[in-house]
Parts: C-alpha cells; sequence; structure tokens
C-alpha cells in the first residue's frame, strides 16, 4: 500500500484515482487516514509537476482539471504539505498555467488554507 501514491504520481487517471477512493474509504475511521491522504496529496502534486512538463501546451486540460480538484478536495482535508512538493507545484505551475484560471484558482485557494496564522509554511 505504500507503493500506491507513488503510481498515482505517473498515472494521471482517473482509474488510477478510483483506487485511491477505495483504500481511503477503508480506511475510514483509523488512524492511518491522514497519513494516507498526506501520501495522496503529495502524489497528487507531483503528477501535476510531471503534466504540466511535459504537456506545456495545455492539451489534457481534462485531466489536469479533475487533478487540480483532488488537490483542491486534499488540501482541505490535510490542511498541510510538504514544502518541496508545494515548492515545485507553484514554481512549476506558474511557468506552465499562469494564464489557466483552474490553476490560479486552485493555487489561490491553496494560498489561503496554507499561509493563514497557524500554518507551518506561513513562519
Amino acid at each position: 500500500m505504500d507503493q500506491l501514491p507513488a503510481a498515482f504520481e505517473r498515472a494521471g487517471n482517473e482509474e488510477s484515482w478510483a483506487v485511491a477512493d477505495a483504500v481511503s474509504r477503508v480506511l475510514e475511521n483509523s488512524e492511518e487516514l491522514h497519513s494516507w491522504r498526506r501520501r495522496l496529496l503529495s502524489a497528487c502534486m507531483k503528477g501535476l509537476v510531471a503534466m504540466y512538463s511535459s504537456n506545456k501546451d495545455e492539451s489534457k486540460q481534462e485531466v489536469e482539471r479533475s487533478m487540480l480538484l483532488r488537490l483542491e478536495e486534499l488540501l482541505h482535508m490535510v490542511g498541510e504539505v510538504d514544502p518541496d512538493d508545494w515548492y515545485s507545484l507553484v514554481k512549476t505551475g506558474l511557468k506552465y498555467r499562469y494564464r489557466d484560471e483552474a490553476f490560479l484558482k486552485v493555487l489561490n485557494v491553496a494560498f489561503q488554507l496554507l499561509y493563514k496564522k497557524e500554518s507551518s509554511l506561513s513562519q
């Protein structure tokens, strides 16, 4: 189960994330759920960075949109990110998607969540 999030980074499709949703439902009332969601959040950010780097022309907008929605959902649930993953997402996203309204919307939501006073990134 520890290798699953790494597979989601590469896959970037809804079928693979359906597996992640199923695992999340199984872990719903367990102590492992938060750790699982943190790994999914990291995989989602890394997947978006990989998509942005390889698809500079925005040819896979549908997949990117679903990943951005998943990112926003996970950010609300987890409330914190790995600083290296965050840096890569912001840098690559702004480089290749600075005009993409969906990306900018999710980035704004992420700023609101991550840079509130009690957040580790705001210090």
